[in-house]
């Protein structure tokens, strides 16, 4: 064994961090050196997680925690951040591999921060490159970073895709689980509650991300996300429903082939990959067992039932600043839903209302600026709509 992969986690605190680490702990001795870890709020796991790992640095956003973290990790060694700007020094911080998995827009700077760097990034932050996908991926260019994509997703398609063929490819095929709400009637959907809709029925994940799932808005991010990463448009990639969620995602050749890539359902299996590309590393995941599946099926999406599909799809073609907006709005929703202040189809809703306030935005040149000005201002445009939801 060669030296220690110097290895910093962007959110380790959530559940693709807490796998990250999991794998981490059940690898060969000496094989992670863990750098850095970042949280938003949860200074108990944070301090837990840096002893355990024996962590250079932690950062935690929430400057109201301080105390707290500092007591529970005193005498430790450990250096402490606190605040956005230290979050963002984590990400900056020499390391060989970086897994950028903050939820949300909040993971755009310090995974830029870590693609400034010029290292192997385990993307598990869409949002980066839907709030900013060709600013992204100037900047990675500029760098020499290397995106790995982690979501099952698109790293099902990044390991079945031939990309030195690149005109072989007829479509890629992203697979959506249906979430909680696949079978209930379209009636129904304005009257179910968090609780009901974070009750995923295969994954583990965040509320957040559960949320998304639940409205199908997350296959509309992960469509967007799919495009920038494998330079494909829109009309290129479909979505259809698997409820098993075995197979993970699709690529199809001008051949007719269609090449998937299979498993159970454990984002260990995914994050395990891009830690160990272009090898391979053991992960303790249960094994695929062929003969025990009842059967695989595969259906069309409904959008009338879930718009939020067809409102990412909409966003990313009209190009620009539009999927920025979406992701904004979408956010504010999501947050709004689990404060009980809107209906599960109020989601969508503000989100296509952000759109349409603010297209006159979307042709505005992407930096950084006007990145984050934009997200702002979708913010607020949602937040005027919700106010007025909540008060109808």
């Amino acid at each position: 064994m060669g030296k220690p992969v110097r290895l910093s986690i962007l959110g380790s605190t959530g559940s693709i961090g807490k796998s990250t680490l999991d794998l981490v702990r059940n690898s060969e001795p000496g094989r992670f050196e863990v750098v850095a870890l970042t949280a938003n709020a949860n200074a108990e796991l944070l301090a837990e997680q840096a002893k355990e790992f024996n962590a250079k640095y932690v950062a935690l956003g929430s400057p109201e925690k301080s105390e707290e973290l500092q007591t529970r990790l005193n005498g430790c060694g450990t250096e402490i951040g606190f605040g956005k700007s230290a979050i963002i020094a984590a990400g900056a911080m020499d390391a060989d591999f970086v897994m950028a998995s903050i939820i949300g827009a909040a993971g755009l700077e310090p995974t830029l921060a870590a693609i400034d760097q010029g290292v192997r990034i385990g993307l598990a932050n869409k949002e980066s490159l839907v709030c900013a996908g060709e600013y992204v991926l100037r900047r990675v260019e500029t760098s020499g970073a290397q995106l790995l994509p982690v979501d099952s997703e698109h790293n099902a398609i990044f390991q079945v895709l031939e990309q030195d063929h690149p005109a072989g490819v007829q479509r890629l095929i992203l697979t959506a689980s249906g979430g909680p709400f696949f079978k209930t009637d379209k009636e129904s959907l304005a009257t179910v509650k968090a609780k009901d809709a974070l009750k995923h029925p295969i994954w583990d994940m965040g509320a957040k991300i559960t949320i998304d799932s639940a409205t199908m808005m997350n296959k509309g991010l992960e469509l967007i996300e799919a495009s920038y990463l494998f330079n494909r448009s829109s009309e290129e990639i479909d979505v259809v429903i698997h409820p098993q969620s075995i197979v993970h995602s699709m690529v199809e050749y001008i051949d007719g082939s269609v090449l998937a890539q299979m498993g159970t359902p454990d984002m260990r299996t995914p994050i395990a990959h891009v830690m160990a590309w272009p090898s391979r590393m053991k992960a303790p995941v249960e094994r695929l067992d062929l003969t025990k599946l009842s059967g695989l099926t595969f259906f069309e999406p409904d959008d009338e039932k879930f718009p939020a599909l067809s409102i990412a799809r909409q966003a990313l073609k009209a190009g620009g600043q539009a999927t920025n907006i979406l992701n904004a709005a979408n956010e504010m929703a999501v947050a709004a839903f689990l404060k009980d202040e809107i209906r599960f189809t109020d989601i969508s809703a503000v989100a296509k209302h952000a759109l349409d306030e603010l297209s006159g935005h979307f042709e505005i040149e992407q930096n950084l600026e006007t990145i984050l000005a934009l997200d702002a201002q979708a913010r607020n445009t949602a937040t005027e709509l919700i106010q007025r939801l909540r008060n109808a």
